[in-house]
């Protein structure tokens, strides 16, 4: 099956073509944070989307080339470190450094470079690129000395979002947003300094001041990509306006169409509603580390729905992502055993269906996570069913685990290790399994509920009981 994806900008989907039709390489760039506060759930759905994106592309034989902007300058992180009373660097480092703390966790394939926004570099390709906006006519200097990109000199504007213009309203995203502009749609690429800013500017033709917000994205894109990308992703909040700009800015300095497919990822819910402190269901990545789960469960939670599908965040769907990665942890388990045994007689040796392509034909399908999760299961119903009945050797579960860990480079959630159980608890549950030989049901379930209070859960399976660590409740 041909790889294909939904491409936001014609709103179908498409076969991939990559540019460099000769070999093999896909350059990628990706919304990274903007680091006024610790990265929420919400964010992390998107760029854990945009991790299984790149590890199938390689999976497929591709080389990704693979950029992740970090936003460090603009009005939230400007008063953030205001309000902090510290210089905007040291605000927004401990934020930057908790975002790879946290994508580390999640299991989240580093990008080839960070580029941040405050960079002197990046700044002076900013610089360059309005300084030519300006030259064709595209851009221009208001009397607040900011400098504004002229939305009617660009036919195409609004296509992305396929959005009319007559509708547009303020983004209250930038400063100055309306101030005495040719145009309401019109945003800024400079920004004049003024005191709220501090000490945060830099020099310019235009005096001084600070880029906008989309000629940043605009500049690191094409700086470390080129003038033309393969894919750009981001959440749909990002259509409009910052990627219909970035599409208005970069082509209106090149002259090249900019990006070839634009993929964007739905919102994220929490019991059904939309994330918001004032509502309590803002979650970090610590906040559901703290609830007992993994970083490894909270993957597969925020990975399992297809991206163009909103994700309902409930902790009872975390309870399911940890059943569900028990499920082939002990698949695994029981693989490996086999594996072991190579003079072990089995009944029916090697009995067992070709290992057709469907997990990775799910996912050249639009990153079909859920019909290739679906795929996997089914997989794990089949092989326990046969092992179940004694019909695998050592050399079909050898090609099981063989297949497993191809899917899993893309997949990433075998577990790492063994949760250590203390010493109290083993101890307990040694107890458990006895008196359940002997059919004392009343003694098993008083012990259920020691285990129970000491953080642990214990689970009746075919293999035997299995001690898992208790979550606290949502």
């Amino acid at each position: 099956m041909a790889l294909r994806f939904f491409n936001t900008y014609p709103r179908k989907i498409e076969e991939f073509e990559p540019r460099d039709s000769t070999g093999n390489a896909v350059s990628i760039y990706t919304c990274g944070p903007t680091v006024y506060s610790r990265a929420h759930i919400g964010n992390f759905r998107a760029y854990i989307f945009e991790d299984l994106l790149q590890r199938h592309l390689e999976l497929r034989g591709y080389k990704v080339h693979r950029v992740m902007n970090i936003t460090d300058v603009d009005d939230k992180t400007i008063r953030g470190a205001r309000e902090a009373k510290v210089p905007l660097a040291k605000f927004t480092e401990q934020f930057k450094q908790a975002f790879f703390v946290d994508s580390e966790t999640l299991r989240i394939k580093r990008a080839d470079e960070f580029p941040a926004a405050t960079d002197q570099r990046y700044v002076e390709r900013m610089i360059d690129m309005i300084r030519e906006l300006i030259a064709r006519g595209l851009a221009y200097q208001a009397d607040d000395k900011s400098v504004y990109f002229r939305i009617n000199k660009c036919p195409n504007y609004g296509k992305l979002a396929h959005f009319d213009l007559t509708q547009l309203q303020s983004t209250g995203r930038v400063k100055h947003d309306e101030y005495d502009k040719e145009h309401i749609g019109d945003f800024a690429l400079w920004k004049a300094w003024d005191e709220e800013d501090g000490d945060v500017k830099w020099a310019s033709p235009w005096g001084s001041g600070r880029p906008g917000w989309h000629i940043e994205c605009s500049a690191m894109a094409t700086a470390l990509l080129g003038d033309q990308i393969d894919i750009h992703c981001g959440g749909v909040d990002n259509i409009f306006p910052h990627h219909e700009a970035e599409i208005a800015q970069s082509e209106g300095v090149t002259g090249k169409k900019f990006v070839r497919y634009w993929l964007h990822c739905a919102h994220l819910l929490v019991d059904g509603q939309k994330m918001a402190k004032s509502l309590g269901n803002f979650y970090t990545v610590p906040d559901v580390l703290a609830k007992g789960y993994t970083g490894r469960e909270l993957r597969y939670a925020l990975l399992r729905v297809h991206y163009r599908v909103p994700l309902n965040f409930t902790w009872e769907g975390m309870k399911e992502a940890r059943e569900s990665l028990g499920r082939i942890d002990e698949w695994l388990a029981r693989l490996r055993e086999i594996a072991k045994e190579e003079n072990v007689q089995r009944s029916t040796p090697n009995a067992q269906r070709s290992i057709e392509p469907d997990f990775e034909n799910a996912l050249d399908d639009d990153l079909n996570i859920s019909a290739a999760l679906g795929f996997l299961f089914e997989t794990i119903r089949e092989t326990n069913r046969a092992m179940n009945e004694n019909k695998r050797d050592a050399t079909s579960a050898k090609t099981w685990l063989d297949w497993w860990k191809r899917i899993n480079t893309v997949l990433d959630l075998e577990s790492e290790s063994e949760v250590a159980v203390p010493a109290e608890v083993a101890q307990l549950a040694e107890q458990r399994q006895n008196v359940r030989r002997e059919n004392n049901w009343k003694r098993s379930d008083e012990l259920r509920d020691r285990i129970s209070e000491l953080g642990w859960e214990v689970r009746d399976t075919k293999d035997g009981q299995k001690l898992t660590p208790r979550v606290t409740s949502g």
